[in-house]
């Protein structure tokens, strides 16, 4: 779902608006923020993500987990 989204600024479609995605990789690429922001709007999702050699974490930041994931999972991206 992270993989999807490719690196610096991109623009997709959630629920029928768009919105500014910024992903952000740091830590040799293991790991990632990600920030989208419904333009024109006030909804944002905002995470980090990070890979290790036994596990992945997801950390939504202030937002349910469950939020994070729908979006992840329905985001279309345009460009």
């Amino acid at each position: 779902m992270i993989q999807k989204l490719p690196e610096g600024y991109s623009e997709g479609i959630f629920e029928n608006r768009k919105y500014g995605i910024t992903k952000k990789s740091f830590n040799d690429g293991k790991s990632y923020k990600v920030y989208g922001e419904e333009l024109g709007g006030r909804d944002y999702v905002s995470l980090n993500y990070y890979k290790t050699k036994s596990h992945e974490f997801l950390k939504p930041c202030e937002m349910p987990e469950h939020k994070v994931l729908y979006f992840l999972n329905n985001v279309v991206v345009t460009n």
